[in-house]
C-alpha cells in the first residue's frame, strides 16, 4: 500500500548541480526594428480585421493604406456585419447609410447582420433585396419597424436560423409571419424590459410561438408578460426546445407540476428570479402599482423611443405629459 506520509525535505529541495539554461533564441529583429504589420500576410490581417465592427472598417481601417482598403473590399470580409452600436450616438440616416455600404460590399453573400437603434422597415427591405441566404438578423431598440414592414420582409429569409428581436415594437402578427415563413428557425430572442404589474398579462407572443415554431432549440423571451397558460403551450409544442430563459418573466408560477414538465422536457432552464448578470442589456426591474389591467401611465411594453429623445410615446397621456415621461434608453440599456 502507498505510503500517505509527506514527501521528504530532499524531494523537494532543488539539487545541488544545477543544469546551465539553453541559450536564448536569436531574435529574429534587428535591434530597433519595428514589425512592419503591412508586410503580414493578407489573410492574417484579414482574420485580425474581421474582429472589427463594421463601423470602424468602414470609418477608419480601410483608410489606413491601399493594401488595407483592397481587403476591406473583399465580400468574405462581410458575410457578418456587426452594426448593434448601442452606444453610438450618430444619426440613424447616417448610420443606415453606412449598413448599405456595408451590404454592398458583401455582394450577395451577407449570412449575419446585428442592428442597432437605426433598423427601419426601409432598411429591411433593402438587405431583402440583396441577401436572400440570411442565417442570422439580430435587431435590437428599432423602433422604426412595424408589423406590416417586418412581416412582408422576413419572406425572403427562408433559410434564417437564428432571430432577436429586442425592444422593438412588434407584435405576435411579426412572429407569426417568422414561423410560417422561417422553417429552420431554431433561435429566438424576444427581449423587452421586465415589469411587476399586477393582471398586467398576455400570452398572445407565446401562443403564436408555439403554434408556429416546432423546431426552436433556443428560446429567450426576458420581461415577457406571458403566463402558466403560454409556458405549457410552448413546451407541448416546441418538442426540440432545450434552453428557455424565463428571466423576469413574473407572470409565470413555476412550481408544482409545470417546473416538474419544464425541467424534463428543456435542458437548460433560467427562472424568473435568477441572475441577470450575464444578460447583455440593463435588467432593471420596473416595480409599478397601477389600477388599469393593461398598461401602466399609459404606455405599453412595445411602445419605444421617439427620436430624438429617447422618450416613450405615450397612448394616453394626461395634460401633465411632461411628468409622465419615461426615459427608457437609461432604463434599458447601461
Amino acid at each position: 500500500m502507498a505510503s500517505s506520509s509527506s514527501p521528504s525535505r530532499s524531494s523537494v529541495m532543488p539539487s545541488s548541480s544545477v543544469s546551465p539554461l539553453p541559450p536564448s533564441p536569436p531574435n529574429p529583429m534587428k535591434d530597433g526594428e519595428l514589425k512592419n504589420w503591412l508586410e503580414l500576410p493578407p489573410e492574417l490581417t484579414s482574420s485580425i480585421l474581421l474582429r472589427l465592427g463594421a463601423t470602424e472598417i468602414l470609418d477608419n481601417t480601410q483608410r489606413v493604406c491601399k493594401s488595407w482598403l483592397r481587403l476591406c473590399k473583399d465580400p468574405s470580409m462581410w458575410r457578418k456585419i456587426d452594426m448593434l452600436d448601442l452606444d453610438d450616438y450618430d444619426s440613424k440616416d447616417c448610420k443606415a447609410s453606412m449598413c448599405r455600404r456595408a451590404i454592398d460590399l458583401s455582394q450577395g453573400g451577407l449570412l449575419e447582420i446585428d442592428i442597432g437603434y437605426f433598423g427601419s422597415d426601409d432598411l429591411l427591405d433593402y438587405i431583402a433585396d440583396s441577401s436572400s441566404d440570411l442565417r442570422s438578423l439580430k435587431l435590437v431598440m428599432c423602433n422604426e419597424i412595424t408589423d406590416d414592414g417586418f412581416s412582408e420582409v422576413v419572406s425572403n429569409f427562408p433559410l434564417l436560423e437564428e432571430l432577436e428581436l429586442s425592444y422593438c415594437p412588434l407584435s405576435e402578427e411579426s412572429l407569426k409571419a417568422v414561423g410560417k415563413s422561417c422553417p429552420n428557425l431554431k433561435t429566438l430572442k424576444l427581449n423587452c424590459a421586465g415589469y411587476r404589474v399586477p393582471r398586467n398579462e398576455s400570452d398572445d407572443e407565446a401562443l403564436a410561438i408555439s403554434a408556429t415554431m416546432p423546431r426552436l432549440r433556443h428560446l429567450q423571451i426576458f420581461g415577457n408578460r406571458l403566463t402558466d397558460v403560454g409556458l405549457n403551450a410552448i413546451l407541448e409544442k416546441c418538442p426540440c426546445l432545450e434552453h428557455l430563459d424565463l428571466r423576469q418573466c413574473f407572470n409565470v408560477n413555476l412550481v408544482g407540476d409545470l417546473e416538474k414538465l419544464c425541467l424534463e422536457k428543456i435542458k437548460v432552464v433560467r427562472r424568473p428570479n435568477d441572475s441577470t448578470r450575464d444578460y447583455p442589456y440593463d435588467a432593471t426591474v420596473n416595480d409599478l402599482d397601477s389600477s388599469d389591467d393593461e398598461y401602466p401611465y399609459g404606455f405599453s411594453d412595445a411602445e419605444l423611443m421617439s427620436d430624438d429623445e429617447y422618450l416613450y410615446e405615450l397612448s394616453g397621456a394626461s395634460d401633465n405629459s411632461d411628468d409622465d415621461m419615461v426615459d427608457v434608453y437609461d432604463d434599458i440599456y447601461l
